[in-house]
């Protein structure tokens, strides 16, 4: 009987839900497994993403653990990656994507979030949610959180905020499906690029557990991602970076399915949104096309933004 796979996840509530899910996956296909948690350095401090650097903070320790042989592979949120490759990994499954969008969770019992008050203290440790939040309802107070996710509920149950924005993906994962109703419509707030996405990467060398963790990947939300981070590599940009995409694939009925990919981009003079439709093959081009395409019409140079 071979020895069970070796899961290196982050420590988090949310990181174990999507390590377990993970494990179930591999489970359902005859592959016993455990997991290894790993600490990252986005785990052991409270301060802004945008001042600890933001991107890789949470993946770089759980890339360690694979790289050093404590593990044979690592799971993570997509959202989470780094647009540069890592060397000696491979991405080798995006198991299928749960619902990328974001989600008011308020104190009040409102519908949406035109239904806050003037002046409503609003959460969120993302500049990208920022940006949208006040472009939106520039009458908002919005503040920065950290924390886990069930720290970032209290805040709200507890009166401190009167909501905060959580992603719903994280939200279901957890088993909080209640407190996951009020979804943002993605033409008030884009997602993350690679939210609700979980990213597996086993070693680039490892050819038995590549083969393996195929049978994992869902080639539709592959491809999402794929172009989502295209678009942020074109543009140079972080995870701390206020940008919003989502790529969505059409029917697979047809030899050449399209994909059609939205972003959004805070600058100077304000939100910029743009739109492209291509062929699902070329998901990494249309994201570095439509990149390009915002680029010309003012989105960078890319600076990191904060939340104040």
């Amino acid at each position: 009987m071979s020895a069970p796979l070796r899961l290196a996840s982050r420590r988090s509530p949310l990181a174990l839900a999507q390590a377990a899910q993970v494990a179930g996956w591999l489970a359902e296909h005859g592959h016993a497994s455990v997991v290894v948690e790993v600490t990252s350095h986005g785990d052991t401090t409270t301060a802004p993403l945008s001042q600890i650097g933001g991107t890789g903070v949470f993946v770089s320790a759980v890339r360690a653990a694979v790289l050093a042989g404590d593990a044979d592979l690592a799971v993570h949120s997509a959202k989470d990656l780094p647009t540069a490759p890592a060397d000696g990994l491979v991405l080798a499954a995006v198991p299928p994507r749960s619902d990328p969008r974001d989600v008011l969770v308020a104190a009040a019992d409102l519908a949406d979030l035109v239904d806050l008050p003037p002046g409503a203290s609003v959460g969120t440790g993302s500049p990208r949610r920022a940006a949208q939040l006040r472009a939106a309802r520039a009458d908002l107070v919005v503040v920065d959180v950290r924390g886990n996710v069930g720290s970032r509920l209290a805040l709200v149950d507890t009166g401190r905020l009167d909501a905060v924005v959580l992603a719903r993906a994280g939200l279901l994962r957890l088993g909080l499906a209640q407190r996951a109703e009020r979804v943002l419509d993605v033409a008030l707030m884009l997602p993350a690029p690679g939210q609700g996405c979980l990213a597996v990467e086993c070693r680039v060398d490892d050819a038995r557990l590549r083969a393996l963790l195929a049978g994992l990947d869902d080639p539709a939300s592959h491809a999402a991602l794929a172009a989502e981070r295209g678009l942020l590599a074109g543009l140079g940009a972080g995870c701390t970076t206020p940008v919003g995409a989502l790529a969505t694939v059409g029917e697979p009925a047809f030899a050449d399915p399209q994909m059609f990919l939205q972003a959004v981009v805070d600058t100077d003079s304000g939100l910029l949104r743009m739109s492209i439709t291509g062929a699902v093959h070329d998901a990494d081009g249309l994201g570095r096309t439509l990149a390009d395409r915002l680029l010309a019409r003012g989105a960078g140079p890319r600076q990191e933004a904060k939340v104040p």
